[in-house]
């Protein structure tokens, strides 16, 4: 996908809001966020020679008003405080929340910022837009910030899946969610920042609708490993008689019980944090509070024994923006060294490891920088 001089120029600084983001290096869990430094990077993803042209005419989109981009600010915060600005504090953007009506189901969303490109920041399994919290008021001072629950998670509704049916809570239903919600709350094309799974929600809804889509980063998106076709042939049937014997026992509710508790989420957010420090009992309750809802329990068991439709090796072809990728080089779950595969598709323009981060990067990262390098 070649990108001319004038089409560049006219096109909105997409990797300069998201990629100058990761200029630099999240602290490591030994380090206390004052020490945190700032370094630079190089792409580590290897181009093909047919695609070093074309990815060198996409780099330059990384450099497009860099230099009116705020100063960097710090990445690791005490839970409970503010994300640090350079702004004033009463000229920092106010976060608001409120709640969109989308096939007669409530669907909760943050938003934040005037003017600039619209940005929607979108979850991943078992989270919901309070994860995007330190990252809205920061992105938001250049930039129009939407943070939205998918439904089933989060603070949006929660329909019980067995009355509409066994593929209601699928990428395809939540790329439609996206793409609707782009047209009736935004009113205009968006660049979508995603993280684990919710980058296939990303790719789904740029794949589906194209034109809705300007850009697309992706933060450790969810490789499904353990999609059907990822299985050996021998080991399918007894998936299927596991998945069943958790939707329709007693035991998939056991289990939801075993993991809807604040001793349990800890433990699963510090294997995929490796700055465990992170892991604040704030953190916890943005996760663990809306997965007490009515209805959770029946959506988290139908979406992991959800081994179906699409993987990211097969909507990446089908988009037709820029692609930027970012892995936590520490991510327990989704491999770094799987992930760099994706850097050979000719819609990513980028593929950056961030040392010392694991499954969730913006929870430690993600932050507008300034004065881009080259």
């Amino acid at each position: 996908m070649a990108t001319s001089g004038a089409a560049a120029a006219a096109r909105p600084p997409v990797a300069t809001t998201l990629s100058a983001s990761l200029r630099g290096t999240a602290p490591a869990a030994s380090c206390p966020a004052s020490s945190a430094r700032r370094t630079t990077w190089r792409p580590r993803a290897r181009l093909s020679s047919g695609n070093a042209v074309r990815a060198r005419a996409r780099a330059r989109l990384l450099r497009v008003e860099a230099s009116s981009m705020a100063d960097p600010v710090e990445e690791s915060l005490p839970a409970a405080t503010p994300p640090a600005t350079d702004a004033p504090l009463e000229t920092q953007p106010q976060v608001r929340t409120s709640m969109w009506n989308w096939k007669g189901y409530n669907i909760r969303y943050q938003y934040a910022g005037t003017s600039g490109p619209a940005l929607v920041l979108i979850h991943g399994f078992g989270a919901n837009s309070d994860h995007w919290r330190k990252n809205i008021p920061v992105l938001a001072l250049k930039n129009r910030i939407y943070a939205i629950d998918l439904i089933g998670y989060g603070y949006s509704d929660k329909p019980n899946p067995r009355e509409l049916g066994e593929s209601f809570y699928t990428f395809e239903t939540w790329g439609e969610q996206l793409n609707t919600f782009c047209a009736e709350v935004i009113k205009s094309e968006a660049f979508f920042i995603c993280n684990s799974i919710g980058g296939l929600v990303g790719l789904q809804a740029a794949a589906t609708e194209p034109q809705k889509c300007k850009g697309i980063f992706l933060l450790n998106i969810s490789l499904r490993m353990l999609h059907i076709s990822k299985q050996p042939w021998f080991g399918r049937p007894f998936i299927k008689s596991f998945q069943s014997l958790l939707r329709n026992t007693v035991i998939g509710k056991l289990f939801f019980s075993a993991v809807a508790t604040p001793e349990s989420v800890k433990n699963i957010l510090c294997q995929c944090y490796h700055d465990t420090s992170a892991v604040t009992d704030e953190l916890v309750q943005f996760i663990l509070q809306p997965g007490l809802d009515p209805g959770a329990v029946d959506v988290f068991l139908e979406f992991i024994c959800y081994s179906g439709g699409p993987l990211p090796e097969e909507l990446l072809p089908r988009v037709k923006c820029p692609v930027l990728v970012a892995w936590g080089e520490k991510d327990p779950w989704e491999p770094v060294e799987l992930g760099r595969a994706y850097a050979s598709f000719d819609t990513v323009e980028d593929f950056v490891v961030l040392p010392n981060v694991g499954h969730c990067p913006q929870y430690l990262h993600l932050s507008i920088g300034g004065n881009t390098p080259d």
